[in-house]
């Protein structure tokens, strides 16, 4: 409802993503973008997190007008990621796993990191709920490759417990960013005037 009331076009969104062993399948998202959003915005956002080793935060967090209203709620809520339940269901997926990543950013990994690949990714994951937005890309990859390595029933039951108090967080850290950007937005600037600086302006001239 809410995407069909903020933005006409499609109900869902389809991608292609990068799955086990690199084999590419599609996957189904509740659309949150406006149609035909450019993706070279997040390409260049994802190659300066590759470089940077800055947190792996979302344009989300620093406006992105690719956005559809309500959409940053939808995403942190993790509602928007839903429909691939289909693709769980074809075993494309798993309810546990690395977020399957988008062929671009495949292409950048070294073989090393293509090593998280090494299982089939999940709808949430270790990484999910051990800080996500505040890791580096480095320590993404290193949480996915520890997954791949060590994961067992026990693992999956303890990522699927943190899943929901994650994403109650990430909706807290949300709202939180949303009322400071209406507090900057409400409060006006003080104006600057003559009396504003220390000396009268144009000293000197008669």
């Amino acid at each position: 409802m809410l995407t069909s009331v903020a933005s006409r076009g499609p109900l869902f969104f389809r991608q292609e993503r990068v799955g086990l062993g690199g084999r590419r399948f599609w996957i189904y998202k509740f659309r949150t973008m406006h149609v035909k959003s450019a993706v070279v915005s997040h390409q260049s956002h994802f190659k300066e997190l590759m470089r940077s080793g800055a947190p792996m935060q979302k344009l989300d967090s620093s406006g992105d007008s690719r956005l559809i209203p309500g959409a940053r709620l939808l995403r942190a809520s993790g509602f928007d990621e839903l429909p691939q339940i289909i693709n769980v269901l074809r075993g494309e997926m798993s309810v546990v796993g690395p977020r399957p990543c988008i062929p671009y950013e495949f292409d950048h990994f070294t073989p090393e990191q293509q090593r998280r690949c090494d299982v089939v990714p999940g709808l949430t994951g270790l990484w999910q709920v051990s800080g996500k937005n505040r890791t580096t890309f480095d320590e993404m990859i290193q949480l996915d490759i520890r997954y791949a390595e060590t994961y067992s029933l026990g693992m999956d039951l303890s990522i699927m417990l943190r899943t929901a108090p994650t994403l109650m967080i990430q909706l807290l850290e949300v709202r939180k960013g949303r009322k400071k950007i209406a507090v900057a937005v409400t409060v006006p600037a003080k104006p600057v005037t003559a009396r504003s600086f220390s000396s009268p302006p144009f000293v000197g001239l008669r």
